[in-house]
């Protein structure tokens, strides 16, 4: 195990993200560290990472999301359900618990208004030298970018969703 931990950003509007960050959770774990994986936004559903990470050790996951918000209806009860994901971020983080914390769809928050990026900047700048921090989602920040080690931009050439081929089972969930 290494001395410090990275930050890394994984952005852009094609799809496989979360994919990219659940790979090297799966790497972390391999060789016995502790992961945290807290997502954003997602609500509840039979995604199959799901189901698999309650079959895995040393993984603990958290879902903090009622579902993407694509419409301005239920905004207040969306920024209040972040604000209290964040919170469990932040307790995650500081416990030095984790070798990994994965923040699935955080860059999403300061997107829409949810959360200042100071803040989530702040939490990286005081988080453990050892942990490694991935961060997931659309849209990331220049100020989360520039604080990183590694940014991975995933653009989309093509996509099935596109061509109205409808989500698979093990692919897309």
């Amino acid at each position: 195990m290494t001395d410090r931990g990275r930050i890394i950003v994984i952005t852009g509007n094609g799809k496989g993200k979360t994919t990219a960050a659940l790979g090297t959770a799966f790497r972390a774990l391999g060789h016995g560290q502790k992961v945290c994986v807290i997502q954003f936004l997602k609500g509840q559903g039979k995604y199959g990472e799901r189901i698999m990470a309650g079959k895995v050790e040393n993984l603990d996951w958290f879902i903090c999301g009622k579902g993407f918000v694509f419409n301005k209806e239920n905004i207040d009860e969306d920024r209040e359900v972040a604000r209290l994901g964040f919170a469990l971020a932040q307790e995650k983080i500081v416990s030095d618990l984790y070798d990994l914390v994965i923040l699935d769809e955080i860059t999403y928050l300061p997107h829409y208004d949810f959360l200042a990026v100071e803040r989530i900047v702040e939490l990286l700048h005081s988080k453990p030298k050892r942990l490694s921090v991935i961060m997931t989602g659309r849209d990331a920040d220049p100020k989360l970018m520039e604080l990183a080690d590694t940014v991975s931009v995933i653009e989309s050439l093509k996509h099935a969703y596109e061509q109205g081929i409808k989500a698979q089972k093990g692919i897309e969930f």
